[in-house]
């Protein structure tokens, strides 16, 4: 059964909701920064620190801090006036990155590989996928490949019976690249448009991790040399600049083509987005909430900044 998707006025609450963390973290600091007088020249290398602790990173800070030196607005520019400039170049880093994902694959299915560390919540992030590409008409079938956890297996399973979505799975321990290569030929022999293929995230074992995605993709690509044709990386925002080191990771080993930020719930910690976005130029598909399968919705780069940076931008 299917849940009523969040309204756009909805999810931009959530939005706003889901980064009081990181916006009150930077209001807080620009508030004692700044007070209600203009900001002066003396004031760039403390707020340089500001942006850089909001987990923006050093390069997006020093971007910033030399747009405002440039602009020749030091000594007019006042709390409100700060905030909107961050906004704008937040934005201006994340716009060309937004990208929903897209059904292009001919002939089909159009494979995606779901990537990430355990905990992120990378199967639910599949069921989520799974309902935008429903409400596009599409057909779609997901394969249980994070075959060494069998709650990663039951938890797709669920969703699969809620959504009508038929799961690819095997018991546990089964071969990954096996059920890949399975999954693939179900998808094709029943006319499916998009399959989301779930994988294994144990970075404490990254050799074993890089040999098994290694393989997923090459027993894919035997089917159709274009597959997977998205690889997506599922990050936790709550995890701060440990995200970094993931992409770092998972860019490595699986080729990852765009992110998926989840849980933005309050305790997030937003900004490294946009240092990510700085970092390492990825498209940004969407972002995720909670537990409902509404709660994943389009990246929206100027409602993601205005949220990040507060009520002056």
């Amino acid at each position: 059964m299917n849940e009523q998707v969040t309204d756009k006025g909805g999810f931009l609450a959530r939005l706003r909701a889901g980064l009081q963390r990181s916006r009150a973290k930077f209001s807080d600091s620009l508030t004692l920064l700044v007070g209600t007088r203009t900001l002066e020249p003396a004031d760039l290398d403390a707020l340089e620190d500001v942006l850089i602790g909001a987990d923006l990173g050093p390069a997006v800070a020093a971007r910033i801090t030399d747009r405002l030196r440039k602009a020749r607005v030091i000594g007019e520019v006042d709390l409100a006036g700060v905030q909107r400039i961050v906004a704008e170049e937040v934005a201006a880093i994340l716009a060309p990155l937004a990208r929903p994902l897209q059904v292009t694959a001919f002939p089909r299915p159009h494979v995606i590989l779901v990537v990430g560390v355990n905990g992120t919540g990378k199967t639910t992030t599949i069921a989520k996928l799974g309902h935008l590409f429903q409400e596009e008409d599409y057909d779609v079938m997901f394969a249980a490949g994070d075959t060494f956890r069998a709650a990663a297996v039951a938890q797709l399973k669920v969703w699969g019976e809620r959504l009508g979505v038929p799961v690819v799975a095997g018991a546990e321990g089964t071969d990954a690249a096996g059920l890949a290569y399975r999954a693939m030929e179900e998808a094709k022999a029943s006319g499916r448009d998009v399959l989301l293929v779930d994988t294994a995230g144990r970075l404490q074992n990254k050799a074993g991790l890089m040999d098994e995605l290694a393989k997923v993709r090459r027993v894919l690509a035997k089917q159709d040399a274009s597959a997977p044709h998205d690889t997506v990386l599922v990050l936790d925002a709550t995890t701060g600049q440990n995200a970094l080191s993931q992409i770092e990771v998972f860019r490595e080993v699986a080729g990852v083509t765009g992110i998926v930020m989840t849980k933005l719930d309050g305790t997030a910690r937003g900004g490294v987005l946009v240092a990510a976005a700085e970092k390492f130029g990825l498209p940004i598909h969407a972002l995720g909430f909670g537990e409902r399968l509404g709660d994943l919705r389009p990246f929206e780069p100027r409602a993601f900044a205005r949220a990040l940076v507060g009520e002056g931008a």
